[in-house]
């Protein structure tokens, strides 16, 4: 093997330097050899094999196989996460008053001493590669619990305000506390769900909330006069102008948190007593679940699987914002994704890529509208088109005749119910015959917490309860429906993760006929609802008769069907 070729794999697989490297091939070893001489004479072809006899030379143990269930939690907790993944090093195991740390350079003696001082014990490198030890860094970070429970140590902290902003973000990773602070909320919202992180100045202090299975919960108050210096760390995270103070930014924040790939949009607004910022947590990793995975009812998935085998005509789905809409385009563009079909969307943000179809980021500053993106996707001879959401007449109008033209299209909307779609077109500018002819359904949806399993409680309803629910109290399964009690597996929640609830109004004859006379959704729903179509109160019913929610969720989510 060409020394070359020892320098380059030794430089790709450790975190080894030049200069470390060419001091090292002038040592000798204890044979009088130069170790790259002995290194470059040995028949070796691996990365771990010449890792392995290099440790041999420098009389360092090497591990090939890191058992991280081995590894104790305790001896990362005061080493932060980003200085480990730098120095590519972890302490690994602590034995007869020696700590091991794995580590891809062996010839990173500053880090030694540094994590001997930190420890006040002797320390003894354990050699593997980069590769390894940064995957047993994020495995063992994410079942630490060391992030979860710094958070109120950080409010006692002696912070130094003194120095200029600039001074305090530019520090060495970890190094100011702002930044531990801020990255600790990062990796506790990832690792509790989140799907937003909300930070609120108020006139004597700031409060930082999560959105946890759509609920938000108050997590951590930092002191006031921290505020400027959290704003200004996480508006340099995502990009945003630190000096602009006075009007509304947005931004976005790629990261890579516990071995996941998580995407957050950023958005900042001036209040009376500071910057108030939003970031929504995207997680990349996730798989795009498939519609039988998102809790609807076998009927209802029937008839939407009938509307998304047809080669033409508008599908709508409906519901505020957080209702799942998004994850439902999804599932559906992948149970009808296949190699004969042209899928192409426009979206605002990509949240999800899926492999096979083409997706185009709407991105209003350069002029990509949804209508604009809408137009080009036409000319691409497609079958089937996902508009992120219809905003406008322009979008609308497109999405119309698009479907007229043999186009399957399938977009959200935001209002209440599933009838409450066409008198928004209507109001948006639309002609109701143009709505009626090209409209195929209307899907209305909400996310409703799911009951813990290891929690949930018996009990006998109430006459309240049964009132609600519109049953006799000799319908209700075996007399019984749960509520939420709490417990450790969900954090005393009494909820782990959510299911929908759904209507589904499909555009019949007799529809169009009331579409056409402009009649309100009221109506529309009424006589959808006396011919079948079940509602999201009944869905939500059947739901909590079925021991998945409790009557407060369906409350909550859902109003009555007058």
């Amino acid at each position: 093997m060409a020394n070359e070729n020892v320098e380059n794999i030794l430089l790709k697989s450790t975190s080894i330097t030049q200069s470390e490297l060419s001091t090292l091939f002038q040592t000798e070893n204890d044979a009088g050899v130069k170790i790259g001489d002995h290194l470059s004479a040995s028949d070796l072809t691996t990365a771990d094999e010449l890792l392995m006899a290099l440790c041999k030379a420098m009389h360092v143990d090497f591990i090939k196989d890191i058992p991280i269930n081995d590894i104790t939690v305790d001896l990362v907790r005061n080493i932060p996460i980003n200085y480990a993944k730098n120095h590519e090093i972890l302490p690994y195991k602590e034995e007869n008053g020696v700590v091991r740390i794995l580590i891809s350079n062996p010839l990173n003696y500053k880090v030694l001493d540094d994590l001997r001082a930190i420890f006040n014990k002797p320390t003894k490198a354990l050699v593997t590669t980069s590769s390894r030890v940064q995957d047993a860094i994020n495995k063992v970070y994410e079942k630490s619990t060391a992030a979860l429970e710094g958070l109120d140590d950080l409010e006692d902290e002696d912070y130094d305000l003194d120095e200029p902003i600039t001074d305090l973000l530019q520090a060495g990773d970890d190094e100011a506390p702002v930044i531990k602070l801020v990255n600790t909320l990062l990796f506790r919202a990832v690792k509790e769900k989140a799907s937003d992180i909300h930070v609120e100045p108020y006139e004597r202090d700031m409060v930082v909330r999560f959105r946890i299975d759509g609920i938000l919960y108050d997590i951590f108050k930092p002191p006031k006069k921290l505020q400027n210096a959290i704003t200004s760390r996480i508006k340099v995270m995502g990009n945003l102008n630190i000096a602009e103070k006075r009007l509304p930014q947005d931004g976005r924040i790629p990261l890579k948190l516990a071995g996941k790939d998580i995407d957050i949009r950023l958005s900042s607004v001036p209040t009376a007593f500071g910057e108030r910022l939003v970031m929504r947590l995207q997680d990349r990793s996730n798989v795009i679940l498939e519609l039988e995975q998102l809790g609807f009812s076998q009927e209802l998935m029937g008839t939407l699987g009938e509307l998304l085998q047809k080669t033409y005509g508008i599908i709508l789905v409906t519901g505020p914002t957080g209702s799942g809409k998004s994850t439902t385009l999804y599932a559906s563009l992948m149970k009808i994704n296949s190699i004969d079909k042209n899928i192409i969307t426009v979206e605002d943000p990509v949240e999800q890529r899926i492999h096979g179809i083409g997706q185009i980021q709407a991105n209003s500053k350069i002029g990509l509208t949804f209508a604009n993106g809408l137009r080009a996707i036409l000319r691409q001879d497609p079958d089937i088109v996902m508009i992120g959401e219809i905003r406008d007449l322009e979008t609308a109008e497109i999405a119309i005749n698009a479907s007229l033209t043999g186009h399957l299209v399938l977009s959200t909307i935001h209002t209440n119910d599933s009838a409450g779609a066409f008198p928004r077109l209507i109001d948006m500018g639309c002609e109701p015959f143009l709505i009626a002819s090209s409209l195929l359904g209307v899907m209305a949806q909400r996310l409703i917490r799911v009951l813990c399993p290891h929690c949930k409680e018996q009990h006998t309803p109430t006459d309240s309860e049964l009132a609600t629910l519109e049953v006799r109290r000799d319908q209700v399964p075996n007399g019984v429906i749960y509520r939420a009690v709490g417990c450790g597996q969900c954090n005393q929640k009494g909820y782990i993760g959510r299911t929908n609830i759904a209507e589904l109004l499909l555009v019949t004859e007799d529809i169009r006929q009331l579409i056409m006379q402009r009649k309100d959704g009221g109506t529309i729903k009424k006589y959808a609802t006396d011919r079948g179509m079940r509602t999201l109160r009944h869905d939500g019913i059947r739901k909590v008769l079925a021991g998945i929610t409790t009557v407060e969720e369906l409350i909550s989510n859902s109003q009555t069907d007058d």
